[in-house]
């Protein structure tokens, strides 16, 4: 049996495609570090994330996230949003999720995974699992436009990690 401790975290294997999104997979020209600080400054989101403006959480596993998104279905509007860390692996998985409730019976999992390939580069990808039983409703309604709004995140960290690995930013 594999040791699933030392098993990167796969949203791929452990999800059914219908209710999956996925931004595509961006290649980085900086250390998984870096990634790694962008993702975990969460009060500099306003600076680079176009979709996760503004975040405020601990990032301690249960911790709340506080987030403004902009809501790419009513351009123009920001939509206020929590979730929960629960999955803190430094430099190589942040995630947060909804849980279940009869006030919100929408859960999902955020992750965002980011892949060393060497001391130099790496690989980041961002999925959203919508779970539940009204798990393939919300990806009908919301799937596309989440899966634009991660690929613009995933493009935006990728320019502000190789601008940062090149040097300071002013």
């Amino acid at each position: 049996m594999p040791d699933t401790a030392t098993q990167p975290h796969d949203p791929f294997t452990l999800y059914d495609p219908e209710i999956l999104v996925a931004s595509e997979p961006v290649e980085i020209d900086a250390p998984a570090r870096i990634v790694w600080d962008i993702l975990t400054a969460l009060d500099r989101y306003g600076e680079w994330n176009p979709f996760c403006v503004w975040a405020q959480s601990t990032l301690e596993m249960g911790a709340p996230v506080h987030m403004k998104l902009v809501n790419y279905a009513n351009p123009g509007e920001l939509a206020p949003n929590c979730e929960f860390i629960c999955g803190f692996e430094p430099e190589r998985l942040l995630s947060w999720e909804m849980p279940d409730s009869a006030q919100w019976p929408y859960p999902a999992r955020r992750d965002q995974m980011i892949e060393a390939l060497g001391p130099e580069r790496c690989r980041y990808q961002s999925t959203d699992a919508f779970t539940g039983p009204n798990g393939i409703h919300v990806m009908r309604f919301c799937g596309p436009w989440i899966t634009r709004a991660f690929n613009d995140t995933a493009k935006a960290l990728k320019w502000r990690a190789e601008a940062m690995h090149r040097g300071p930013l002013s």
